[in-house]
Order: structure tokens, then C-alpha cells, then sequence
């Protein structure tokens, strides 16, 4: 009964996006016998490729690194990253930072990330360079600084 009153709802929305096979319409029309109120989509997001910026003015590389190494969406590489950004950035060569926005953008997945730097997993070849072993090195944090919060951006 509740199925057949939410189908008469979605009908509008259904006759209105029919003929788009979007993540939408896929979404909406999920099996929801399993009791749960939102179902599971059926696929996964799309995430957009990671292309390497040609030409970019250091300066403004270096202002979205520092932008880009506070918002991660995960606190630990949010305060992991900013430290590290707010530490070596200024001082890293063009070379350096290609390899550091290589390494915070082309993993799609944040843990991935996190687990390299602590040394829970293996960094793979392509990110194990010059910048991970400094990122290594300031997650062991041998002065023992306290980094509870993401240091202030002037």
C-alpha cells in the first residue's frame, strides 16, 4: 500500500525525467521493498579527472595548495595537510609543488592519503618522492608539536 501511494507520487517526477537516464531517475526508481527510507544508489558517483594545471603563477599555486590542504573533508588530512602546506609550501620549489598537487588530487580517496603518510600502507611508486617523505617526516612530528587545530591562514 505505502509502495503503490509513493509510486502515484513520483509519477510527476518520473513523466518529467523519463527521458533522461540519469543518476536521478536511477535513484528514484530503486527497489525500496528492502524497508530502507533511501535506498542505495546503483552506481557511483562520477569523479572528474585530475588535470595538471599548465602555466599556473607560483604565487597562485601556492594560495590554492594552501586552500586545497585545509578543506579535505576528512579532519585528520585537513590538519595533517594544512600544517604541512603552512610549514614547507612557501619554500618548495615548482618542481615540488607539482608533486604535492599531484599528491593531494589524483587520489580519489582521502584515506588513501592518510594511511600513506602515517605509514600504515605503502605509498605506491608514482606518489613515494621528495614531498611524501617530507609529509612522512612532519607526521612523525619528532618535536612533538601540539597540531589539534589548522594553523591560521595570516
Amino acid at each position: 500500500m505505502a509502495q503503490h501511494i509513493f509510486c502515484r507520487l513520483l509519477m510527476p517526477i518520473r513523466q518529467l525525467t523519463s527521458k533522461h537516464s540519469g543518476y536521478f531517475v536511477r535513484y528514484l526508481s530503486s527497489d525500496i521493498s528492502s524497508g530502507d527510507m533511501y535506498p542505495s544508489p546503483q552506481t557511483e558517483p562520477w569523479i572528474p579527472p585530475y588535470v595538471e594545471r599548465e602555466n599556473e603563477p607560483a604565487s597562485l599555486k601556492k594560495a590554492r595548495l594552501l586552500y586545497q590542504s585545509r578543506k579535505r573533508g576528512m579532519l585528520e588530512n585537513g590538519l595533517i595537510l594544512s600544517t604541512f602546506a603552512s610549514r614547507y609550501l612557501e619554500g618548495m620549489s615548482d618542481n615540488h609543488m607539482s608533486l604535492y598537487d599531484r599528491l593531494i588530487n589524483l587520489p580519489s580517496n582521502d584515506w588513501d592519503i592518510y594511511y600513506w603518510a602515517t605509514g600504515v600502507r605503502e605509498t605506491p611508486e608514482e606518489f613515494n618522492n621528495e614531498v611524501m617523505d617530507l609529509l612522512k617526516e612532519h607526521v612523525r612530528n619528532k618535536d612533538k608539536e601540539s597540531r589539534f587545530k589548522q594553523p591560521d591562514l595570516y
